[in-house]
């Protein structure tokens, strides 16, 4: 199971979080049976939504992240809880392309460069709040640091990584966000600017064996930080058969009289977890009656 970290400066003019998420992106990565592209794209999606769920402060409050690019994986979605358990979706789970100029996945290629990021919280509100910023680079962390200056006008820094192993299967995967808080001092900004100068790759420090702590230290490096709190987070769909009958009864009165008089049963497959909702006609018929008696 991975975990997410969050400290503090001392000072408390920033902070970072910071996640080791190689067991929820193998649990996604076993699910959905991506390409490698892919994999990397929405690993990385599950890893920002992952650190900015714990930043929500109720525990039924949730984030999605919606990567509409115009590349060819289509549609990636990222839905985590506040404790950082998350689960993803994507609209065309195999893409074949080459390397990037660097000899590494092209994540880019796959996402797009135009498009939109949506960013919904809910946070017990009537409306959840929806921010809406434009895909700036397609790698997914340089979008999340633009949502943050753009739409919540935070300065922020993103890093996330996933490498991904020649057999497909996912060898380790994590990230960090660090956030100015109003007030930061200069030589706070200029201290966590020459940490990040230096930095490895996420994939590199979890490869040499560091773990989300030792990840939030390095990337403050000298800064002077404090714990705040520690959460495991791993790959986790919450869907249930009572949730599926909810949906079908959305669909209105004569969609469900359809599928009761169908000769075949209706199946409902989740999306986020591949499990299948199978219906007959005397489920449909119930579940008529109970949403008549509701009313």
């Amino acid at each position: 199971m991975g975990n997410v970290v969050r400290y503090i400066t001392q000072d408390g003019s920033a902070f970072i979080i910071a996640a080791d998420t190689t067991e929820m992106v193998r649990k996604m990565e076993e699910i959905h049976k991506p390409s490698a592209v892919v994999t990397a794209a929405l690993g990385r999606l599950l890893t920002a939504s992952s650190m900015m769920g714990v930043m929500l402060k109720g525990d039924d409050h949730s984030v999605t992240l919606r990567l509409n690019g115009d590349g060819p994986a289509g549609s990636l979605i990222a839905v985590s809880d506040s404790s950082g358990n998350a689960r993803g979706y994507v609209q065309n789970k195999i893409v074949e392309i080459p390397l990037n100029d660097k000899g590494k996945l092209d994540v880019k290629g796959a996402v797009g460069t135009g498009g939109y990021l949506y960013v919904m919280k809910d946070i017990g509100l009537k409306e959840p709040f929806i921010g809406t910023t434009e895909i700036v680079s397609g790698e997914i962390a340089e979008d999340i640091t633009n949502y943050f200056a753009v739409s919540e006008q935070t300065p922020s820094v993103c890093a996330l990584g996933v490498l991904v192993n020649p057999d497909l299967s996912v060898n380790c995967a994590g990230g960090f966000i660090i956030q100015l808080l109003p007030g930061c001092p200069e030589e706070t900004i200029a201290a966590v600017e020459k940490a990040l100068s230096g930095i490895p790759s996420v994939t590199q420090m979890l490869a040499d064996g560091m773990n989300a702590d030792a990840i939030a230290k390095r990337a403050m490096q000298d800064i002077p930080i404090d714990k705040l709190d520690e959460s495991s987070a791993e790959y986790r769909c919450n869907c249930s058969r009572e949730r599926v009958e909810a949906a079908l009864i959305s669909t209105g009165p004569d969609s469900l009289k359809e599928m009761a008089e169908s000769e075949e049963d209706t199946k409902v497959e989740c999306h986020f977890c591949d499990k299948e909702y199978i219906f007959t006609s005397a489920d449909i018929n119930y579940i008529i009656e109970k949403s008549i008696e509701k009313n």
